[in-house]
């Protein structure tokens, strides 16, 4: 990997960036150092890593990392008979502790960080001890012995008599003129008292210390003195005490320093991961799809580095149609950020960060990435700024392979324009033939031309607003961009005779060049005035669906009122024939009595005519309540295929979906259900009644019956089996209603219920073709179905 191309692509900022967020110093340096990947197979296991740790920073929060130092040097020490001090130690303790978390942290859905949690190593027994006896990175704890615990006690016991004695000095009426404050303070560890120079005989002792003015003497009283030497070796004691600890502590963790250093090493790089998460959840990035085919796919593109409330989003591509990306357009227009946008997206992705860009964009993973672009003129080396590009060129023309991906900002400038340009076309041309992918910004309309010409090859330009005079940084592949040059002039008050004293200078090509880019521009604008009324409409047709999805929603509940009706009818038919089944028992019970055979059967075939007749008396009476053909004056003579019309005895309104047979009978689709009626139970509604011819009508009311089936499902939040049982059912009423195209909205999230229904389609036999939805269908999370 060209480390120059680091710096000019800028992923030396982004990589500084990455580092604030690392909690260990030695993760911040690390990170500073890391560099791209080759291997797509290395590549995807980084992403992999990323992935798992933004997952579990999403669900559990960023893990806690007590251990910021470097605490190799000190298990080193450790391993060669070195005393380590409290701090070390305690780091130590902090190392154990933050391998005991990431152990409780892991999950079951981190299988690209499992590897890194095993290799942790834990030791809560020696962690308890450290922390136990370690207070603070100075201090140790009384109780981390017997013996400093004793030794303790009988300094403190031995200053508070100390402490008596002075006391009684400083308090008292005798001294209290030779004393220059009543207080008792301390000097070279020895409790004194503050003396009047004058009276420095009035209070025997020892002298340990004089003011700056020499009126202050610092004298420990003769009745102290025994004291403070007994405190004097006590404290030399508890220092002994203290090193016999460290030594201690230092041996258990010698035991164990090369595991605690590789469990050390395994944190910082889980600090590094996880930091790679952080810069994910910061940038809204995410995780491209990789590739090793040069294929690059750039959706909603944002530089990192860029202001999130300003930047434009853009969409970049480049190596399946064409392997050359020739950029043109007025300076400030943005070229130059998009050529950056390529070259540090795939620096990026190669080293296991996610991209701001749209989930489902795709980066090639290169063996070289170069870049040329930028002021490189060079003062020390005499060199003018064309000189150092082609140096630059030369460099990159030396070591570039089928899997390089090359960046040229105004490639070809700095010198004559006719050479120049001759130069620039070369240059492609050499790096097209080797196989490298290319992206090159320029003005020259050689260039463009070459683009148009050539296989392989593709035009792309960045637009700008010339009422403005501000770029719009909206990419524009498949499209040369005009200089704007005169118009620009213009804006800014160049007189129009100049204007078109310099429109004369051109070449009769150059102008029917530029006619043809404002002719392609104007038809551009055109086209997308055009798709803006189109996602109008696409919008005005989801409302009214929606209106229609809540129509059939009241239908619906006022459908599940009528079942309801049924069923509470049913009921009573089951409980009068219960009634019937019992007195027909007792009947039989008698039957039994009864001694001639012949008498019996004819008893028994009796009992079953009465019970059918029961059960066909009850049957034909909810039939007739809830079916019967009521007193219609508006009954119509005669209806029409889809025709609406109303069943006067339900109060419901449906759609005639047969014609009445000799006895009048006909069905009629009541919301989800069909229902079979007599021509004198229905009328039509007079304010739909058709008004023009009836093929028309017949094909306006087949459309008004396949909005009322609904031309989506939404199925975000089910499984992949209730999702399926779902969309089977919008199918088969989808194909009933005759409808050619349907949409099915699974959302977007992992992506596994989306494969799940795609498998399910392919399957289908009345499924023409399905696809991913575009722009303003819902992107991927929605499969736009073709019906036969």
């Amino acid at each position: 990997m060209d480390l120059k191309c680091i710096k000019t692509l800028e992923f030396d900022k982004i990589l500084r960036i990455l580092s604030s967020f690392a909690v260990m110093e030695p993760t911040k340096d690390a990170v500073l150092s890391l560099r791209p990947e080759t291997d797509i197979k290395k590549v995807n296991v980084l992403q992999d890593e990323t992935a798992s740790a933004l997952s579990l920073s999403v669900k559990k929060g960023s893990p806690s990392i007590y251990i910021s130092e470097d605490v190799r040097p000190a298990l080193a020490r450790a391993e060669m008979a070195g005393v380590l001090s409290i701090r070390d130690i305690l780091n130590v303790g902090r190392v154990l502790k933050t391998a005991r978390f990431f152990k409780t942290y892991a999950d079951e859905e981190t299988n690209a960080l499992s590897e890194h949690f095993e290799a942790l190593y834990e030791d809560k027994k020696l962690e308890t001890k450290i922390f136990s006896c370690m207070i603070d990175d100075e201090t140790i704890a009384d109780d981390a012995s017997d013996t400093l615990y004793n030794i303790r006690r009988k300094i403190k016991s031995t200053n508070n008599k100390i402490r008596d004695v002075l006391q009684k000095i400083v308090g008292s009426q005798k001294h209290a003129k030779h004393l220059q404050e009543q207080i008792i303070t301390m000097r070279d560890d020895r409790f004194v008292v503050p003396v009047k120079a004058e009276y420095k005989g009035e209070i025997p002792g020892i002298l340990h210390d004089t003011s700056a003015s020499g009126a202050t003497l610092f004298i420990e009283p003769m009745q102290v003195v025994e004291a403070n030497n007994e405190v004097r070796a006590l404290t030399l004691e508890e220092k002994e005490e203290i090193e016999r600890i460290l030594r201690e502590f230092t041996a258990l963790i010698a035991e164990n320093a090369k595991i605690i250093s590789m469990t050390f090493e395994t944190i910082m790089m889980l600090d590094m991961i996880f930091s790679k998460a952080k810069f994910a959840l910061k940038y809204d990035a995410y995780r491209p799809i990789l590739n090793a085919e040069g294929y690059i796919d750039l959706k909603r593109a944002r530089h990192p580095l860029l202001d999130p409330e300003k930047v434009v989003p853009t969409d970049i591509y480049l190596g399946k149609d064409f392997d050359t990306l020739v950029i043109t357009g007025p300076n400030t227009g943005g070229k130059t950020v998009s050529l950056k946008t390529i070259g540090l997206f795939t620096l990026m992705a190669q080293a296991g960060l996610h991209i701001t860009a749209k989930e489902g964009s795709v980066v090639a993973v290169f063996e070289n990435v170069f870049a040329d672009i930028g002021d490189e003129q060079s003062i020390e080396q005499s060199l003018s700024t064309f000189s150092s590009h082609m140096v630059n060129i030369v460099g990159i023309l030396e070591n570039d392979t089928h899997a390089s991906l090359c960046l040229f900002d105004e490639l070809g400038a700095g010198t004559d324009p006719a050479q120049g340009a001759a130069l620039a076309i070369s240059i492609l041309e050499h790096l097209k033939n080797t196989g490298a992918k290319c992206a090159a910004t320029t003005h020259y309309s050689e260039l463009k031309s070459y683009a148009l010409t050539t296989p392989r090859v593709e035009n792309a330009s960045c637009e700008f607003d010339v009422d403005t005079l501000s770029p719009t940084y909206r990419v524009l592949i498949g499209v040369p961009g005009k200089s704007n040059a005169f118009a620009i002039s213009k804006r800014l008050g160049l007189s129009e005779a100049i204007i078109e004293s310099a429109k004369s200078h051109l070449s009769t090509e150059d102008k029917s060049f530029e006619d043809v880019l404002g002719s392609l521009e104007k038809n551009r604008l055109e086209a997308e005035t055009d798709r803006e009324k189109a996602e109008k409409y696409k919008r005005e047709i989801k409302e009214l669906k929606e209106e229609l999805h809540h129509r059939n929603e009241k239908l619906k509940e006022k459908t599940d009122r009528i079942l309801e009706n049924a069923h509470a009818e049913a009921k009573k038919i089951l409980e009068s024939a219960k009634e019937s089944s019992e007195e027909i028992i007792a009947d039989a019970k008698r039957v039994r009595k009864i001694k001639s055979e012949k008498e019996a059967n004819a008893a028994i075939e009796k009992a079953r005519r009465d019970i059918n007749e029961k059960i066909k008396t009850e049957a034909d009476a909810v039939s007739k309540k809830l079916f019967e053909t009521p007193k219609n004056a508006k009954a119509p003579k005669s209806v029409m295929l889809g025709e609406t019309v109303e069943i006067v005895n339900l109060k419901q309104r449906g759609t005639v979906l047969t014609l009445p047979n000799s006895k009048g009978d006909l069905q009629v689709r009541v919301g989800i259900m069909n229902v079979k009626t007599n021509i004198q139970s229905i009328r039509v509604i007079e304010e739909l009644a058709p008004k023009k011819s009836k093929q028309k009508k017949a094909s306006s009311d087949s459309f008004g019956k396949t909005l009322s089936v609904g031309s989506e499902l939404d199925v975000r939040g089910q499984n992949v089996e209730d999702a399926i049982y779902m969309i089977e059912k919008f199918l088969d009423d989808a194909l009933m209603s005759s409808l050619g195209q349907v949409r099915i909205i699974h959302g977007k999230g992992t992506g596994v219920l989306r494969s799940g229904i795609h498998s399910f389609l392919r399957k289908q036999k009345c499924v023409k073709a399905f696809r991913l939805g575009v722009f303003g269908e819902g992107d991927t999370g929605v499969t736009v179905v073709e019906l036969k």
